[in-house]
């Protein structure tokens, strides 16, 4: 393999793939990157056995070729180099990346391509082409939600639910839950998976800057495309809850509260809820009041009123401020926000003001 590449393309796709590499491999060939030179083009190839990240770039191949180096090596080695240069990459041995720069030359030692594992591929299955911004969007309002390390894996992913001309995306860790409804510009095929967070994480990074992304859903795994990158990712096996009916049909209070004042308001409280397992108090008037509190600690109490409108009867529940605080941060574009509620035993229910496509549920604490 030998190849000429611009110092930015390829210090770009090798940040772009390392995503994928793990720090904690059994197999030392995970921790590389695979490199393949085939065409007018230089594919470049990370996995941890779960979730794979490959990228192309155009450059000048001289001889086709593959080899798999470190990937913070070489990441690290390629940032050091000019923005502006030609870099010239040969694998000499088949297990060493010579790379030559107008100003240095150096050799890495790596591992022969034909220890690389093969990258999944998703040939078939239902296609979803979504708004990078949508996409985004619903991810940072939904995949807090899950619990990344949950000792239940279905727990640990993104609930997709493509249904017509809509998709549904939700995650939960039993505490609480949320869900986004995206409208699709084209009908879909029923499907319905899991997909692991971390995966979607990724996929929400791969999105930042272009216009579009494509969803691949195969049978075990799905395909997130992106311009000329792609990621890969294995679906988590089991059934998601069946989270519908858990959100409350019955509402005894409505109220609208300006965002910004109420995150202020909870964060001020949170700093004595600390000492009391993050434990909070909200408190409706019928007098259009908000009282968040939280009850004597070792190092003090806060209680805060805010206005607020309110629809229906008065109101009380505790809640946990750092679940108040992930879901308003959430919804940070959202000037009021809308909290309704039913007893205390019963969820609270944030939603939007402006639309019916967000909803997301935390379940009370004991009183």
């Amino acid at each position: 393999m030998k190849v000429i590449i611009s110092q930015d393309s390829l210090l770009e796709a090798l940040k772009t793939v390392s995503r994928a590499v793990s720090g904690q491999n059994t197999l030392p060939v995970l921790g590389n990157i695979l490199i393949q030179a085939e065409g007018k083009k230089v594919n470049f190839y990370a996995t941890n056995l779960e979730l794979s990240i490959s990228t192309s770039c155009e450059a000048i191949v001289k001889n086709e070729g593959a080899i798999t180096v470190p990937a913070k090596i070489l990441t690290s080695y390629a940032s050091l180099l000019g923005k502006n240069d030609e870099i010239e990459l040969t694998a000499t041995d088949g297990a060493t990346l010579e790379v030559k720069s107008p100003a240095s030359k150096t050799k890495i030692k790596g591992i022969s391509a034909d220890e690389f594992p093969q990258i999944a591929t998703v040939d078939s299955g239902v296609k979803i082409h979504l708004d990078s911004k949508d996409f985004r969007a619903a991810v940072h309002q939904v995949a807090f939600a899950a619990q990344e390390n949950s000792s239940r894996p279905i727990l640990a992913g993104v609930y997709f639910g493509a249904e017509k001309s809509e998709l549904r995306m939700a995650a939960t860790d039993s505490y609480r839950l949320s869900e986004k409804v995206l409208k699709l510009k084209t009908a879909v095929e029923s499907r319905k998976c899991v997909i692991p967070v971390r995966a979607v994480f990724e996929a929400d990074r791969l999105a930042a800057g272009v216009e579009d992304i494509r969803v691949t859903i195969g049978e075990n795994q799905v395909l997130f495309m992106v311009d000329n990158t792609q990621l890969t990712s294995r679906l988590i096996d089991g059934q998601f809850p069946d989270y519908q009916q858990i959100i409350p049909k019955k509402v005894s209070t409505t109220l609208e509260v300006d965002r910004a004042g109420f995150e202020l308001a909870v964060r001020r409280v949170s700093i004595f809820a600390k000492q009391n397992n993050q434990h909070m108090k909200l408190e409706v008037s019928g007098e259009g009041t908000l009282a968040v509190s939280t009850d004597a600690t070792e190092i003090g109490e806060e209680r805060t009123t805010i206005p607020v409108k309110i629809t229906g009867e008065a109101n009380i529940i505790a809640l946990n401020t750092d679940y108040v605080l992930d879901v308003l941060g959430a919804l940070s574009n959202e000037a009021t926000v809308k909290l309704e509620l039913d007893t205390k035993m019963s969820p609270a229910v944030f939603k939007t003001v402006s639309g019916s496509d967000f909803v997301h549920l935390v379940m009370p604490l004991k009183m």
